[in-house]
């Protein structure tokens, strides 16, 4: 398997923060959403290229292990294991009198050897005297779970069937449109020892004919009549858990906008919510003709 650097994938260097890493997953996972390239075959792969890289680099014991390991970072556990039981082996054989036996290499990553993790950790666990059967996987299985932008506000409770299989899953508040998520060993069965793999669902944000969202601020249109924004007055404003009234200030000036705080999306695994920006828009009025000598009254008077 060809070695894909995730930080290139990202466009980060290795010294990239978390704030970093997260900044360049949202700004390339928009730009390569399926649904935003549907003619463009290549983005779905390169889709699920981004977010392989940012379920790594966005872990921290992921991030460690595959800096230190590369592409085989999901075999370093079983890995690390391995020796402890090899050296506890060799150590018992030493006590009992029997010596000279070889013990396993180190197969991190080192300033001399960036080439092939000793092949693949002597392919996959296997070197010197001391070795067991490796510790087989189960294929992964990906899934899609599609939510309205309306589902993301409360945490959500929800049983899917994967391959005849109801799993039941905790979708916390705030979840992102293309995020995510593992369950481990909830893949399929390996054949050699039913140990299984894991399950990925990338979660799919439908689009709201009313609000778009900005991370987790959130964003509609009111129409507001020209007599209210010049005189002053209550408005109201839709959110998503229904409507709200707010007053806006004389000479309100169209495309202001307002901000209503903490009417947006939750935090993702965080207190709080973003916020509710709302774009003015005018609706000119029908003048009859006594109205616009008014105005023009008005104009003549104000200059």
């Amino acid at each position: 398997m060809a070695f894909i650097d995730y930080y290139k994938v990202l466009g980060v260097d290795k010294n990239a923060t978390q704030d970093d890493i997260k900044r360049a997953y949202r700004k390339l996972a928009k730009k390569y959403h399926p649904d935003l390239n549907k003619d463009n075959p290549q983005a779905k792969a390169k889709f699920q290229e981004i977010n392989e890289a940012n379920e790594v680099l966005s872990d921290a014991e992921k991030r460690k292990r595959y800096d230190e390991y590369g592409e085989h970072w999901k075999y370093s556990e079983e890995f690390e294991a391995q020796q402890r039981n090899a050296r506890a082996q060799h150590n018992n054989a030493q006590g009992f009198g029997f010596g000279g036996f070889e013990g396993f290499g180190d197969f991190r990553r080192s300033a001399g050897n960036d080439s092939g993790f000793s092949d693949f950790f002597e392919q996959l666990f296997g070197s010197g005297t001391f070795h067991t059967s490796h510790r087989q996987r189960g294929n992964d299985l990906q899934a899609i779970l599609e939510l309205t932008l309306k589902d993301v506000l409360t945490t959500q409770r929800r049983v899917l069937e994967i391959n005849g299989e109801k799993i039941a899953i905790t979708i916390p508040a705030g979840v992102t449109d293309g995020q995510r998520i593992r369950l481990k060993e909830r893949g399929e069965k390996s054949s050699y020892n039913n140990i299984r793999g894991d399950l990925y669902i990338t979660f799919r944000i439908e689009p709201d004919s009313h609000f778009t969202r900005d991370g987790d601020d959130l964003q509609t249109t009111v129409v507001c009549d020209l007599y209210t924004l010049l005189l002053g007055g209550e408005i109201i404003i839709p959110t998503l858990n229904g409507s709200v009234k707010t007053n806006i200030k004389p000479g309100t000036q169209p495309d202001s906008k307002l901000r209503l705080r903490g009417k947006g999306v939750p935090h993702y695994k965080r207190e709080g919510s973003g916020d509710l920006i709302v774009n003015i828009k005018v609706v000119l009025p029908q003048l009859n003709q006594q109205q616009m000598e008014l105005i023009k009254r008005v104009e003549t008077a104000g200059k």
